[in-house]
């Protein structure tokens, strides 16, 4: 006997396969830790990805223990349980791009380089957070095994200037700044074709942000010195790299439209707690008697949600 709901569920599913032809999102695989605060970590990296127009695959790592002054320290998830969740979503939902942020164990980077060996043609985005609230040999674990497993994956490595500069280059570590281009030869040597190093010192209250290869810088934004310390905010530009990389933009226009992202969602910052301000990812879609409008009323940025402007 045929259950009187069976036809009605034959047809859902026909509807739901439908629409998943028409109208599917790309789709950002994120590899990243919670945060408890908001500012980073996965609750960022989805709103990030939502705000450029696609879809976020949040595959938890673990989860910071810290408030808004200051990290204290790391709970990692089994490196088995990271392996299943990215190979489970990625058996069933086609994945554009992979952002890579903190995974906490140089296990868990183990599992995440031989899922992302599984997929050579999808672009990875890699982002070095500072570590300088763990342990050293903690560090030098994370660090060796990103060196020998990742990057040799990595598409683009996001980082700033000090982070990169004191891994890459430590025998610079004295400097106070080197140029992308060296970064980019010390990663190129490792296997990462490009980088994107933010916070490149300037004259005045200028900081630079720079795309480098080996050969040249591809491409370079400087803006305003924002009088305030944030938290998160590499994770928003790696994760909006990605997810602009994902909906299809070349790689130099999507640098220039996630640097632009970045620098409004700072720009639109706000103090939740009693430390560090935290970026206002959604900045786009306040109404105008919301935060983030201009006193007459008026946006300040005449952009349709989601964010990203290139056409496709």
């Amino acid at each position: 006997m045929t259950h009187p709901d069976a036809d009605q569920s034959s047809r859902d599913s026909d509807t739901s396969e439908s629409m998943v032809d028409d109208d599917t999102l790309p789709c950002v695989l994120s590899f990243n830790a919670n945060d408890p605060v908001g500012a980073g970590g996965l609750g960022s990296d989805a709103l990030v990805i939502a705000s450029i127009g696609a879809h976020a695959l949040p595959v938890v790592t673990g989860t910071y223990l810290r408030d808004s002054r200051e990290t204290v320290g790391h709970a990692a998830l089994d490196d088995g349980a990271v392996a299943e969740q990215a190979r489970l979503v990625a058996e069933d939902v086609p994945v554009h791009t992979i952002k890579v942020g903190f995974v906490g164990s140089a296990e868990s980077l183990a599992a995440v380089a031989a899922f992302a060996s599984d997929y050579p043609t999808v672009p990875l985005i890699a982002y070095m957070p500072d570590l300088s609230w763990w342990t050293d040999h903690e560090i030098d674990a994370y660090l060796d095994a990103f060196r020998e497993l990742l990057l040799p994956q990595t598409a683009v490595l996001v980082g700033n200037n000090t982070t990169l500069r004191h891994w890459l280059l430590p025998e610079s570590a004295t400097k106070r700044h080197a140029r992308a281009t060296d970064l980019a030869r010390a990663a190129a040597e490792l296997g990462v074709p490009y980088v994107l190093v933010t916070g490149m010192p300037q004259a005045g209250d200028q900081v630079g942000n720079v795309l480098a290869s080996p050969q040249a810088e591809l491409a370079s934004q400087s803006f305003e010195r924002i009088d305030a310390a944030f938290v998160g905010a590499g994770d928003i530009l790696s994760a909006a790299l990605a997810a602009l990389l994902a909906t299809g933009s070349e790689l130099t226009e999507a640098t220039a439209e996630a640097l632009q992202y970045l620098d409004q969602t700072l720009d639109h910052g706000f103090r939740p707690g009693m430390g560090r301000a935290v970026a206002d990812r959604l900045f786009w879609a306040a109404t105008d008697d919301g935060p983030g409008s201009d006193t007459d009323g008026s946006s300040p940025l005449d952009i349709p949600a989601p964010f990203n402007e290139t056409k496709h």
